[in-house]
């Protein structure tokens, strides 16, 4: 059996290719709890399902902000494991509304990538990321720029 692996280094990484992370994770009650308050996100629309059951969509929402971190966090293993920095996020978009026991999967598109300009032993990747639920719906998509080492095995 082989272990994980974490991450790739930047010259593992193709432009085009897109990457479907195995990770997945269901939103429990308790994760939108425990995230609303500690981000004092007490809006109700996230914590009172009396409140939610008179509203557009008739359940509690899970914050857009939480399902920004799981998405982010599902990719991991996959793309920033080896990574020095995340370097920027841009262009976040809430697709669809995520819902308590809805369960989240992500899938990262490699845009562009570039060598340092001020250190050779590392590049910058431009990758966009899609996190959707169970019923294949796309609920948000965002870009980032990651700073990942080379192989230590291909440097000078």
């Amino acid at each position: 059996m082989e272990p994980n692996k974490m991450g790739a280094y930047y010259e593992e990484f193709v432009v085009g290719e897109e990457i479907f992370h195995c990770q997945s994770k269901t939103v429990f009650e308790s994760d939108n709890n425990l995230f609303s308050m500690l981000t004092m996100n007490h809006h109700p629309v996230h914590t009172n399902m009396d409140y939610c059951e008179k509203e557009q969509h008739g359940q509690i929402l899970v914050p857009g902000t939480l399902v920004f971190c799981l998405v982010v966090h599902l990719s991991v293993m996959d793309i920033s494991g080896k990574s020095i920095a995340n370097l920027g996020y841009e262009n976040i978009e809430h697709l669809e509304p995520t819902f308590i026991n809805d369960t989240l999967y992500s899938k990262t598109k490699v845009l562009d990538k570039w060598e340092s300009k001020s250190k050779s032993d590392r590049g910058i990747l431009y990758v966009e990321t899609t996190g959707y639920n169970q019923k294949n719906q796309d609920v948000i998509r965002f870009r980032r720029k990651v700073l990942v080492k080379k192989s230590p095995n291909l440097l000078p």
